[in-house]
Formats: structure tokens, C-alpha cells, sequence
């Protein structure tokens, strides 16, 4: 696990818990925008012993320096879904992965229109 300190939008201090000497780490995260973050934890599991990175991230923004950062660094790849359009980045950027998650956002609003549970859906996603 690695844990950062934030103020004004950057990293003050990062620490790694864990052990990740020859294992694949997965960064999971809400947000990807600039990538500072994700590129820094990135070279420190890198720095400890990781075989490979990857990173998990909810929404893609990839905004200002993103793209050069991420295909710059040593991370495999970088999922996201397609919360925000992605086919230009994914252009310019192969690191970049998005899933579809139209689906299963349709079954929510669909199952909230109509009074039915959503949980539900964590144990059954709609393919």
C-alpha cells in the first residue's frame, strides 16, 4: 500500500507498506487527471522490487501533462472506464485501457426508476 500526503494538488510525502519485491502492484485510485500521483507511487513500487505496475482508476481525465507522464513512466497500464470519452487519449497514449461501464450504470438508473435494489448489482453485473 502506498500512502500519500496531499496539499495544493501535490505530493508532499509518499510511504510504501508493504512488500512488493517481486510481485505485480496495482495502483486503484478514483481519479487519474494530471498523474503526478499515480506516476510517483508508480516509480516507488518500481524502486522496491515490483515486476510491474499497473493502475485501476474509476475516471480518466487526463488533463495538462498526463499523457506524456503516463507514457513516460513504468506503468504496463492504465484502466479506466468510459465514464469520459477515451478514444483520443487511447490514440495518442496505448497505455491507456478503458471499459465500458454503460451497462451496468444503465441497469442502476433503470433499477432505481423503477423502486428495485441496486445492490443487487454487486453481485450481478449485467454482461
Amino acid at each position: 500500500r502506498v500512502v500519500s500526503t496531499q496539499s495544493t494538488g501535490e505530493v508532499q510525502r509518499m510511504t510504501l507498506v508493504g512488500d512488493v519485491d517481486n510481485r505485480i502492484a496495482i495502483i486503484v485510485d478514483d481519479l487519474a487527471d494530471t498523474c503526478g500521483t499515480v506516476v510517483k507511487a508508480a516509480e516507488k513500487l518500481k524502486e522496491a522490487g515490483a515486476k510491474a505496475v499497473y493502475a485501476v482508476m474509476t475516471h480518466g481525465v487526463f488533463s495538462g501533462p498526463a499523457l506524456e507522464r503516463v507514457m513516460g513512466s513504468c506503468i504496463e497500464a492504465i484502466v479506466v472506464s468510459n465514464t469520459i470519452p477515451q478514444h483520443e487519449k487511447i490514440a495518442i497514449c496505448p497505455k491507456i485501457q478503458a471499459i465500458d461501464v454503460s451497462s451496468i450504470l444503465g441497469e442502476a438508473i433503470r433499477r432505481t426508476h423503477n423502486g428495485e435494489s441496486v445492490s443487487y448489482l454487486f453481485g450481478n453485473v449485467p454482461l
